[in-house]
C-alpha cells in the first residue's frame, strides 16, 4: 500500500498535481485581528470544504511562540511580527513571509504611571520586561541605539508579553517594551506611560508559511491568503463588529480592544503583499541582530532576508 501511495505522489508531482491536503495548522493571536475574524467565521474552513481538509487553530502568545509553532512543525502557517520572522530565518527556521496582515504600532516602552522616569536615557541600569526574538524587543533595542544605549546597559527581564504587564503594574521592573492589547490594557486601566513611541520601530505584522508547506500546497496557501484579505476588509467595514471579536476573544473590555484595533492597527495601507516597504523595515532591524549577538555564530542576516519574502502568493490571491 505504501508503494501504491508512493507512485500515486510521484505521478500527481508529475503532472503538477498535489494530494489533498488532510489537515491545515494554522494560528491565531490577539495580535492579528484579522486571525480572530477567520476563527470566529469558518471562512477558512468553508474555502477548503470542497477538499476535506480539516482546519486545526492554534494560538499564539508572541511572536516568539508562533516561531516555535513553525520551527517544531506543529504549524504550517503562524503570524509574527517581521523582525521576529527574520531573525527565525537567520537562526535556521526554514520559513517564508507570504503576507502582510497589518502595519500596527502595537509596540511602546512604557512605564507605570507614578514612576520618575521622564526620557530613555534614565533607563541606564534600570530593569525593562520584554519577550525575547518579538517586535516589543526590537523595539526596546533601537530606542535604546537611538538613545545611546544597548541592551548591556539596562538589565533585561525576559518574561511573555501579559507577565511583562504585571511586572511592571507590580512595581518588579522599571519599564516594559509592551505589545498590544495588553499595552493598552495597562494603558487605559492602570495609568501606564507611554515613555517612547515609534511606529517605524514597529515591523509590520507577517504571516510565515513554512518553507516545505510552501512548495507542497501553493494553492492551500493562496486560499488562506484570500480569506485573509476577505477578514481585512471585512474588519474595515465592521469595525464595531470586529472590536467585539477581538474584546472577546483576548478577554479585553470593548474600550482596550478599541483603542488596538483603531487606534493603532493600519489594515487599509502598506498591507497584503509583502514587498520593499517590509524589506526596508526589516533592513533596518540586521545592524541590531549582529551588534547585539542575537544570531548564531556565522549566520546570516543579509542573506535571510534576501531569502525571507515570497510575495507570489499574495498577489496571486489578491487577483
Amino acid at each position: 500500500m505504501s508503494l501504491r501511495i508512493a507512485i500515486v505522489s510521484l505521478l500527481l508531482s508529475s503532472l503538477g498535481l498535489a494530494e489533498p491536503l488532510k489537515e491545515l495548522r494554522l494560528d491565531h493571536a490577539t495580535y492579528n485581528p484579522s486571525s480572530l475574524v477567520l476563527k470566529k467565521f469558518g471562512w477558512v474552513e468553508e474555502a477548503l470544504s470542497r477538499e476535506g481538509t480539516k482546519v486545526t487553530w492554534l494560538f499564539s502568545a508572541g511572536s516568539n511562540k508562533a516561531n516555535e509553532l513553525l520551527s517544531s512543525g506543529s504549524a504550517d502557517l503562524a503570524s509574527t511580527a517581521g523582525a521576529a520572522a527574520l531573525l527565525a530565518r537567520t537562526n535556521g527556521v526554514p520559513l517564508k513571509v507570504v503576507y502582510v496582515y497589518s502595519k500596527p504600532e502595537w509596540a511602546a516602552l512604557v512605564v507605570p504611571k507614578d514612576s520618575p522616569v521622564k526620557s530613555v536615557a534614565e533607563l541606564k541600569g534600570k530593569k525593562i520586561a520584554a519577550t525575547r526574538g518579538t517586535d516589543p524587543f526590537f523595539f526596546l533595542l533601537r530606542t535604546l541605539q537611538a538613545n545611546g544605549l544597548r541592551q548591556i546597559d539596562v538589565e533585561l527581564v525576559n518574561l511573555q508579553h501579559a507577565d511583562g504587564r504585571t511586572a511592571l503594574e507590580r512595581g518588579q521592573v522599571d519599564a516594559w517594551a509592551g505589545l498590544d492589547p495588553h499595552l493598552a490594557a495597562s494603558e487605559l486601566q492602570a495609568g501606564s506611560r507611554l515613555l517612547s513611541r515609534n511606529i517605524d520601530f514597529n515591523t509590520f505584522g507577517t504571516l510565515n508559511a513554512r518553507e516545505e508547506f510552501l512548495r507542497a500546497h501553493p494553492e492551500v496557501v493562496r486560499t488562506v491568503l484570500a480569506q485573509y484579505e476577505r477578514a481585512r476588509a471585512w474588519i474595515l467595514a465592521h469595525p464595531g463588529e470586529a472590536v467585539q471579536i477581538l474584546a472577546e476573544a483576548a478577554k479585553l473590555s470593548p474600550e482596550v480592544a478599541r483603542k488596538q484595533l483603531t487606534e493603532r492597527t493600519v489594515l487599509d495601507r502598506d498591507v497584503g503583499v509583502p514587498g520593499e516597504k517590509l524589506r526596508a523595515a526589516l533592513a533596518a532591524v540586521v545592524p541590531i541582530l549582529r551588534s547585539e549577538k542575537l544570531v548564531a555564530p556565522g549566520a546570516d542576516p543579509e542573506k535571510a532576508l534576501s531569502e525571507l519574502l515570497a510575495p507570489g502568493p499574495a498577489q496571486e490571491a489578491r487577483r
